[in-house]
């Protein structure tokens, strides 16, 4: 909890949150930290896709730090498996019942590292904001605990790629409470954020999520050796993880899997995390995609 000399109270389906004014540039803006958008994908919802929150949280979310990164190798910013949070900055929480000509246009950034580190806790929207935007960024899962497949429904590969998803439908649906217009928001991110852009961009599941994108550093499934990877593949290296976190010779090895301590799982991973072509979030190679227009 803090105290405010000028906070801000908004509706929204994950419950009520607080934010303070901060006075950026001569300008003010408002900002909510914090905010969960899923259930905790802790227990059986470890490497499943993310799932609602099944009823808002009965107290005021007013946080003024930052909330923890989700798990990945060890550096400068703790980490949790309960890490499925966004940010918001807006010049406009006071106006979420103007008219639509009063909205402001909106910015969800996704953020980079290989998609195996990184955290919304790197950037600070607040100077976009002054320029008459809302800015928006949200955690999602990383690693092997974002992208392992095994070949299962509660273990279908990509739910980093569906955690954002589900972030994005949550911004859809309560900007407007911010003083954002549903109907303009742009998805940006940079190297494994720009990934994850060009995939949305790819997946029928965004489709009339977003109206423009912004790529700044590649897109899946493109460059030597960076291709997203079979699900024969994929499942070679999700036996290999249970081979060395001694699950292997279990007869429920997934299931072995999600009783790990989360944080063994950033030491047995590869320099670089690959998504994997799958029947539902992305139908076929970005390559075929582009070059046939399916998308």
């Amino acid at each position: 909890c803090f105290s405010c000399i000028i906070c801000i109270d908004v509706k929204t389906t994950s419950g009520v949150v607080r934010g303070r004014t901060l006075h950026v540039l001569n300008k003010t803006v408002d900002q909510f930290v914090n905010i969960p958008y899923a259930e905790p994908p802790i227990g059986n919802l470890r490497f499943a896709p993310p799932v609602p929150l099944k009823q808002p949280i009965n107290y005021v979310i007013n946080d003024t730090k930052r909330g923890k990164s989700c798990i990945q190798v060890k550096g400068r910013t703790a980490v949790s498996e309960d890490c499925l949070v966004l940010n918001i900055w807006t010049p406009n929480a006071g106006n979420n019942n103007t008219n639509k000509s009063q909205l402001k246009p909106v910015m969800f950034w996704i953020h980079g590292g290989a998609l195996l580190y990184g955290s919304i806790n790197m950037y600070n929207g607040s100077f976009l904001a002054t320029h008459d935007v809302i800015f928006v960024a949200a955690n999602y899962r990383l690693g092997q605990l974002g992208f392992l497949y095994g070949d299962r429904e509660d273990a279908p590969g990509n739910v980093g790629f569906y955690d954002q998803l589900l972030a994005l439908k949550w911004v859809r649906e309560n900007i407007h409470s911010f003083g954002g217009d549903r109907d303009e928001i742009t998805i940006l991110g940079e190297s494994a954020g720009s990934w994850s852009v060009s995939a949305h961009i790819l997946s029928p599941l965004s489709k009339g999520l977003f109206k423009r994108a912004i790529m700044q550093s590649g897109s899946v499934m493109f460059g030597k050796g960076m291709e997203a990877i079979t699900k024969s593949k994929a499942l070679v290296m999700a036996n290999n993880t249970a081979k060395h976190l001694n699950c292997s010779e279990s007869e429920d090895w997934l299931k072995c899997l999600k009783g790990v301590d989360a944080l063994e799982f950033p030491k047995f991973q590869p320099k670089v995390m690959l998504p994997v072509i799958d029947k539902s979030f992305a139908l076929i190679s970005a390559q075929k995609a582009f070059e046939s227009k399916q998308f």
